[in-house]
């Protein structure tokens, strides 16, 4: 059951350098001020949601602490943008400006992240094999893959280890109904069309324990 779509995994990776030296450069411009107001940002725009230093304790929003800053530039200007939508999401970069987006991303990248642990411990052993092998007849590719052996991911790809598990599965569920299309590619529109509910579930259970660091 190891089956992975190359072309897919093609698709998703192209201009990795180009994206890490932009973000790079960002971090670089952010000086002791602009870290000053990011801080202040976060303890007064983004804490209600997203909880002191990132780590929500609100299952239906997301841990963001720990996230790459490269990821978490992307989802802000595409929020900014509309092409990432959200009801909640909309309103709050609204009030922010473009130069706060890598003062912000680099404050929350730095924090460190939080496990929790499964309500379904019987789904967490379906959901570690989904992770670890995907599902070869449904043609599921591996999550390691991209997301890395502790769900730590790296600058395309998000931290998933650790992640509530309902706001997991709704992105997946996202994904499969193009509600979100924001990936860099259609690799994660593709995968989570091919899971069922079950695998959705399974691999949730299983994040949210894993990778803390």
């Amino acid at each position: 059951m190891k089956t992975v779509d190359r072309n897919l995994v093609r698709q998703a990776t192209p201009g990795r350098g180009v994206l890490a030296a932009a973000a790079m450069l960002a971090a670089l411009a952010a000086g002791p001020a602009a870290a000053e107001d990011a801080k202040t940002i976060a303890g007064t725009v983004c804490v209600a949601c997203h909880g002191d230093n990132g780590n929500s304790v609100i299952p239906m929003f997301p841990k963001i602490a720990g996230l790459s800053e490269q990821y978490i530039v992307k989802q802000l200007r595409d929020f900014m943008s509309g092409r990432r939508k959200s009801d909640v999401m909309g309103p709050i970069v609204s009030q922010l400006k473009p130069e706060d987006v890598a003062p912000l991303a680099a404050y929350y990248s730095s924090q460190k992240p939080t496990a929790g642990e499964a309500d379904d411990k019987k789904a967490v052993s379906l959901g570690k094999l989904i992770f670890f092998d995907g599902n070869e007849d449904t043609g599921v590719p591996a999550c390691v893959g991209c997301h890395q052996p502790q769900g730590a991911g790296h600058s395309v790809y998000p931290r998933i280890g650790g992640q509530h598990v309902p706001y997991v599965m709704q992105q997946l569920k996202n994904f499969a109904t193009g509600d979100r299309a924001n990936d860099p590619s259609r690799y994660m529109r593709v995968t989570a069309k091919r899971m069922s509910e079950e695998e959705i579930q399974s691999v949730a259970e299983y994040l949210v324990g894993l990778g803390a660091k």
